[in-house]
């Protein structure tokens, strides 16, 4: 069967991904809230390309459950589903673990040389209170050591399906930048210490905490979380 993907040329598949790309981070960033509408005809003006790769990024949005896409209705950012973001949690830790013990029994000396420096960006975000900037070398830090491994392939399928988490992970970061730089560390020394198991409690650790970060994020701003 010939879906709606494979009907697109190859420049408008490269414009549909910039549109994903730009869209998910402002759905995670808050810039788009949950109930804003996503006009199909105002996102082509502002990219400056047909409806088409539009339609295309609305519908790999609506996938990863950012937007709702309706016939006939305007598309809309979906509220944050509890649910949704625990099954991603649930699948972000399960892979990931396997990459943290991978890592420890693989990690080399340089390895250290090329995580360090994220370490050290990251310790600046901090002091500054750079949120988006703490949050992209976050996910840096995490696909790099997926990269030095050679299992990059499990952190796209684990981004792939993170989005609604990251949501809920931004709204509270403010909160949790510091914990989660000295959590990084604690990765990062368990790997140079070849200890796989301290890399995995580390991990676990790290990506339990969101179970806290719903609850604050419920608190803070609950109209923007579907029901129980």
């Amino acid at each position: 069967m010939i879906t709606y993907a494979q009907t697109i040329s190859p420049s408008e598949e490269t414009n549909a991904e910039r549109i994903v790309a730009v869209l998910r981070d402002e759905i995670v960033r808050l810039v788009l809230k949950p109930g804003d509408p996503v006009s199909e005809s105002e996102m082509a003006v502002r990219f400056g390309v047909s409806r088409q790769p539009v339609r295309e990024a609305l519908i790999r949005l609506a996938e990863a459950g950012l937007v709702s896409v309706q016939a006939r209705k305007a598309t809309r950012v979906v509220r944050i589903s509890e649910k949704s973001v625990l099954n991603a949690k649930f699948i972000r830790e399960a892979l990931e673990v396997e990459i943290m013990r991978r890592a420890a029994g693989l990690a080399q000396p340089h390895w250290r040389d090329v995580l360090e420096p994220l370490l050290e960006q990251q310790a600046v975000a901090v002091l500054a209170k750079d949120l988006r900037t703490f949050h992209a070398l976050d996910d840096a830090f995490h696909r790099k050591i997926a990269e030095l491994c050679e299992v990059e392939f499990v952190w796209d399928l684990i981004d792939a399906q993170k989005a609604q988490l990251d949501r809920v992970r931004y709204m509270t970061l403010d909160a949790a930048i510091d914990i989660n730089l000295i959590e990084h560390r604690e990765i990062a020394q368990a790997i140079y210490d070849r200890d796989a198991g301290a890399a995995e409690t580390a991990l676990r650790n790290h990506v339990g905490k969101i179970t806290s970060h719903l609850a604050l994020g419920r608190q803070r701003l609950p109209d923007y979380f579907a029901p129980k």
